[in-house]
């Protein structure tokens, strides 16, 4: 399950790129990154409690 994650994360960050460099979809591009990084950071410290 965490692979599938960071596996949404980096496409995410892929297609934040693309958006900023060409300018599509604006707004939408940067909610999905900060979902992006929220996921990431939940599971970096979900990954840290479970020792």
């Amino acid at each position: 399950m965490l692979s599938l994650l960071w596996g949404i994360v980096v496409i995410l960050v892929v297609f934040w790129a693309l958006g900023l460099a060409f300018h599509i979809a604006g707004s939408l591009i940067h909610a999905l990154l900060l979902l992006a990084i929220a996921l990431a950071v939940y599971n970096f410290l979900k990954a840290r409690t479970d020792f």
